[in-house]
This record gives structure tokens, sequence and C-alpha cells, in this order.
């Protein structure tokens, strides 16, 4: 695993969100977009993660910037977790893990003493030019909302 750092330009890509439509991220030139990479939806940490940054949606849209969750998980999976916890942003599946690879975050994870290739929890706070302005990885996932504002 070796993800990108801050002042990388960030990969374009295309994936679809959890309503199947297609989101690419040059459909935001000019914003802020946080890309955030999660494990599992509907997991407890990815959970608590994607309610708190829900939370404080109205905070990162009046400062112009676009939540994006990726994920490895299939479409519908994706929309059950965006109803069930009323997910006010992009979730975007990354079955083959193309884009988490594009970032560096696909790699070697161990748990419970078993070793096996999976998505880091890190994230990416792009500016509107297309830069990695935030590499963030020192975070638990019920601060990590108060990481991204402190850093807007």
């Amino acid at each position: 695993m070796n993800p990108l750092q801050a002042g990388d330009k960030a990969p374009s890509f295309t994936l679809q969100n959890q309503h199947d439509e297609t989101i690419t991220l040059a459909d935001f030139a000019g914003k802020r977009v946080l890309v955030y990479f999660y494990p599992k939806a509907m997991t407890p940490g990815c959970t608590v993660q994607a309610q708190k940054l829900r939370d404080i949606q109205a905070d990162l849209a009046a400062k112009d910037v676009i939540v994006m969750g990726i994920s490895p998980d299939p479409i519908k999976r994706l929309a059950k977790f965006a109803e069930r916890d009323a997910l006010n942003f992009h979730l975007l599946s990354d079955e083959d893990h193309a884009v988490a690879d594009a970032f560096g975050v696909w790699g070697l994870k161990k748990f419970m003493g078993k070793e096996y290739d999976g998505i880091h929890r890190l994230s990416f706070l792009i500016g509107p030019d297309g830069t990695i302005e935030h590499f963030i990885n020192k975070f638990k996932t019920k601060d990590h909302h108060d990481v991204v504002l402190g850093l807007l």
C-alpha cells in the first residue's frame, strides 16, 4: 500500500453511486471533494463515520465541499446503507477496487490474526484544481468529521 499524498494529482475516476447514477470526479471540478474510503457499508465503524459526515453536510456545503464515500460494496448494499441511515452524499461502488488501487489505499490488512487484502480507512481532501490538499490518515471513525472540518 502506497497512498497518494498532499500535492499529488487526484486520479480521475467514474463509479456508480447508491442510486446507480454515474459519478465522475471531473463533474465536481472547481469544488473541494472529500473522498473517503471505508471497508464495508453497514458495519459499526463505517456507520458512525457516515452518520457524522451526514450530520455536518450543511457545514460542508457552506464550504463548497462534496462528499464521496468509496467502498468495494455492490450498489444494492450502498442503497440499503444510504436509506437506512438517511445518508445525504454519494456512496460509490468500487467492487474491483480499481479506484482504491489508484489512490493507493488497497493493501494488506490484519484482523484477528488473519491477513487479507482490503481497503484501508483513509481520506483525501481534493482541492478545486484536482490536487490533493490533505491526506487524512490519523483519526477515529467517531471524530473523522471533526478532523475534516478542522482542515477546512
